[in-house]
């Protein structure tokens, strides 16, 4: 296998606060050898060299909360009615831009429709599509009134939720998804503020419900993620034994102290993004302020920050993730959350970067191999021509990645392919 050496870089690892300037020799799809310092790798041990001209080398970012096939919609039902046929090229197309993006590994939230996640997997997987690592989902499971059900009365319609009510319904509709080749189940427990019937504070899946999903994945050996916004809704999966629970907004005391106890097996991801831009930006899409007020968006989004800066005080592990692909939260602009996560949550940048590259490794199921720049690592790297600890906004955006290499292979490269001494347009 060839090797490639980087050489003249600064390397922020994932792992520590500070980078430091070092050298890094890649083999296969493999990290073999880190260094501090320059010169410290004999250049015997690469086939090819690569000069980073100081620029920082930083592990690939991890989407926590991706819904690849949220293609740009305003309402949730929305995706109920774009025929499938290109529902998946939409789809695909999203898989190729936030890859160019700087996403190598993505963590589905839940997709559309039931094999959209799983079909663009495949593509990725046996080369004929450039994307990122996808852990596929299928649709939200939820029940009847919950959010994902967009029915009337006298209107059928589809929309991302599959409905399923009471234990047996639950366990079918997760065996189905399992089935058709998910690697995580995703289910609903609370409402949401964007739902009319269905608010966030209102805990709408049972308690046998939640336990029925959780069994059957669980005993499948599938991740469990959930949609939970409700202090109870919290507490019901955390009892339950959910793997990643997204939101959190609402967690009292006792749901954060469950969080606690439970901090080395679960993950969380407050999805902020949504929240964020439809309080400060909801005229991007011609949201009156009227409605942003009716939803009473800013208490949800003052009670997230509330939530987060307690669950980061107590040292449990989250994720990025905003709820990117709808026209209020584009898709490519996913890494804007890392510096939400500073802004809004109290973490350092090294910290919100951790939580978009390390603890986005461990959720992918790679802890200590993903998301890390260590020996033995997976060899999904970033190469910025700013130092991003100092301004988190060069990672929105592909223009600041001179390279995006995924399990060892390039996928975006400006430094071998442009003449010696040639400069960056951004340097």
């Amino acid at each position: 296998m060839n090797a490639v050496l980087f050489r003249n870089v600064t390397i922020w690892d994932g792992i520590d606060d500070a980078p430091y300037p070092g050298e890094v020799v890649v083999e296969g799809n493999r990290i073999r050898a880190v260094a501090r310092g320059r010169n410290q790798i004999a250049s015997e041990r690469a086939a090819e060299i690569i000069d980073g001209q100081g620029m920082t080398l930083i592990p690939g970012l991890v989407e926590g909360h991706c819904h690849l096939s949220f293609v740009g919609v305003n309402q949730n039902k929305d995706l109920g009615e774009i025929p499938v046929e290109e529902h998946l090229l939409r789809t695909c197309r999203n898989a190729t831009l936030i890859f160019n993006h700087g996403f190598t590994s993505c963590y589905s939230a839940a997709s559309a429709k039931l094999r959209l996640d799983v079909v663009v997997k495949d593509e990725i997987e046996n080369g004929y599509l450039a994307g990122p690592r996808y852990r596929t989902a299928g649709p939200e499971i939820t029940v009847t009134a919950g959010l994902g059900d967009e029915r009337r009365q006298n209107i059928p319609a589809e929309s991302f939720g599959m409905i399923a009510d009471g234990p047996d319904e639950i366990r079918r509709a997760v065996r189905l998804c399992i089935r058709e080749g998910v690697d995580n189940v995703k289910i609903n427990i609370s409402g949401d503020e964007f739902v009319s019937h269905v608010r966030g504070e209102v805990t709408s899946m049972t308690e046998v419900e939640v336990a029925a999903a959780v069994e059957v994945a669980h005993e499948w050996g599938k991740r469990v993620s959930c949609h939970a916004r409700a202090a109870a809704a919290v507490k019901r999966a955390v009892r339950n034994q959910v793997d990643c629970i997204y939101h959190c907004d609402f967690a009292d005391e006792e749901a954060l102290d469950m969080l606690e106890a439970a901090k080395d097996r679960l993950f969380v991801g407050p999805a902020f993004g949504l929240v964020h831009n439809a309080v400060f930006e909801h005229d991007r899409v011609g949201m009156p302020r009227a409605a942003v007020e009716r939803m009473q968006l800013p208490r949800k989004l003052e009670a997230t920050c509330r939530a987060y800066h307690e669950i980061r005080r107590r040292g449990i592990r989250v994720v990025i993730g905003g709820d990117y692909g709808f026209n209020i939260t584009p898709m490519g602009e996913n890494a804007r959350d890392i510096g939400h996560f500073v802004k809004f949550f109290g973490y350092s940048p090294a910290e919100a970067l951790r939580c978009a590259t390390s603890v986005g490794g461990d959720l992918m199921g790679h802890a200590g191999e993903l998301g890390v720049i260590r020996e033995g690592a997976l060899a999904d790297l970033l190469l910025v021509d700013r130092n991003p600890l100092e301004d988190l906004s060069v990672l929105v955006g592909p223009d600041h990645f001179a390279m995006i290499m995924k399990n060892g292979k390039m996928h975006r490269d400006l430094i071998t392919a442009r003449p010696a001494g040639q400069q960056l347009a951004a340097e």
